[in-house]
């Protein structure tokens, strides 16, 4: 075993997480309930990404935003909500629960030890939950001007008056509808289109509401050159003969994110990366079957749902030695622009590459009386079914999206037909109608076809 230094303290647990953010922290906490000895591993804060830098302050930041907030209250807004939830994430809970907390980097020395500073950790299992970063792209004169990612935008409290937005993904436009909305001038520039593994009917409504705020986009713009400008950063971006310059006071690089697997010491333990990624199966096992790797550093999705559902699947067979296995046929997702974007499952194009004869049904919120209370018509339901009516997967573009997509994405991970949804009886006047509404237009051309009314005339004439 090859180590690193003088080791004061050695300590062994059933199960050694590496990572306290939202996979680590779900899994640490689900098997020392069970009753699992647990170290958990953090180098840098506890919760990580989601709670300090992703989910939280943006969402946070995106509704400061939409109540007309300035810079300097939507920022202390945000920092209120990381604080009331900081402490479910911290140290002294999961020391509370029975987990030895243990800050600082750990690196694997040999297939069943790693060493955190001074000390020397063996355990049973070990799960790599050690998250994702920012990529940042190779563009020539990016490393010479200053530029924000997700990482940094939180820290202090910029006031951007021409904000640049590189990344048409989630981040970079929820960021780009919040920094509007707080006062800043916004261009998105995306290399190729906005949200593009979204709907693209259900994307262009987003996409409307954007420029209708005031957000100026550049679709299939690559951006070849960065450079200092009199007062912020210059962009060069576009192809051919419509190459065009955008100047801006300040940058915001939102093209991706990689895997955190830098300095794991992956290959004393036995853990084969493919393109940086640990190569897991079906059961988030790496080629050291010992060792488990979920959330972030693994994905296919990276989202805190689907690293809880992950969780939840290494405590299978961890603690309990289940063959379980991850699924992943029913994974939502949301942007959380306004109008929200939700999806689950298989979109119409999907449906038909797997060799479906889908069936779309569509209902639009200026049909739905909650909507129209409300003054917030824009948006639309889009769920796709087998011939037979089998739900395969739905978009919601729309007031609440995130809210109203469960009731489908239990459809579709259950195989439910789509008539069930439409026998709910659903509160009046509630959103929720909307997916009711749809459900039921599945059946509609039969139930008020010819055949019924033949049916109820011939039954009117038998008294």
């Amino acid at each position: 075993m090859k180590g690193s230094g003088t080791i004061r303290d050695r300590i062994r647990a059933d199960l050694c997480v590496i990572g306290a953010g939202s996979a680590g922290l779900s899994l640490a906490a689900g098997a020392v309930q069970m009753g699992a000895s647990v170290i958990l591993i953090e180098q840098s804060r506890m919760g990580g990404e989601c709670l300090n830098t992703g989910c939280v302050p943006s969402k946070a930041l995106l509704a400061a935003a939409a109540r007309g907030e300035g810079f300097a209250a939507a920022y202390a807004h945000m920092r209120g909500a990381i604080a009331a939830i900081e402490p479910h994430d911290s140290a002294e809970r999961f020391r509370g629960l029975g987990a030895h907390v243990v800050l600082g980097k750990a690196r694997f020395v040999a297939p069943r030890f790693l060493e955190v500073g001074d000390t020397s950790v063996t355990a049973r299992r070990f799960a790599i939950c050690t998250g994702s970063a920012p990529v940042v792209p190779a563009i020539p004169g990016l490393d010479t001007v200053p530029y924000f990612t997700n990482e940094s935008l939180f820290d202090s409290v910029p006031e951007p008056s021409r904000l640049l937005v590189l990344g048409g993904g989630p981040i970079g436009v929820e960021m780009s509808q919040a920094y509007r909305r707080l006062g800043a001038e916004v261009t998105l520039v995306e290399r190729s289109s906005l949200l593009g593994r979204d709907d693209p009917e259900l994307v262009e409504i987003v996409r409307r509401q954007l420029i209708e705020e005031g957000v100026t986009i550049h679709e299939d713009s690559p951006v070849s050159a960065v450079e200092a400008g009199s007062d912020g950063v210059v962009l060069t971006c576009g192809t051919g003969g419509s190459e065009r310059r955008l100047a801006g006071s300040h940058l915001l690089v939102a093209v991706g994110r990689r895997p955190n697997v830098s300095g794991l010491g992956l290959e004393e333990a036995g853990v084969a990366l493919n393109e940086g990624v640990p190569l897991v199966d079906g059961r988030l096992r790496t080629t050291n079957k010992r060792i488990f790797a979920l959330g972030d550093v693994v994905g296919p999705y990276r989202f805190t749902h689907t690293a809880s559902h992950q969780a939840r699947t290494v405590i299978a067979n961890a603690l309990f030695r289940l063959p379980a296995r991850v699924r992943y046929d029913a994974v939502p997702w949301v942007t959380y622009t306004d109008p929200e974007l939700a999806h689950v499952g298989l979109s119409e194009a999907q449906a038909r590459a797997a060799g479906h004869e889908p069936r779309v049904l569509r209902f639009p919120f200026a049909e739905n009386d909650r909507a129209i209370c409300e003054g917030a018509t824009r948006g639309l339901i889009k769920a796709v079914t087998t011939r037979r009516g089998r739900v395969l997967g739905a978009s919601i573009v729309g007031r609440h999206a995130g809210e109203l997509i469960l009731p489908w994405t239990l459809a579709v991970k259950n195989r439910i037909g789509v008539g069930k949804l439409a026998q709910v009886i659903v509160p009046y006047p509630t959103l929720s109608e909307a997916s009711a509404r749809a459900a039921g237009s599945f059946h509609t051309p039969a139930l008020f076809g010819p055949r019924t009314r033949r049916l109820v005339r011939l039954l009117a004439r038998l008294g």
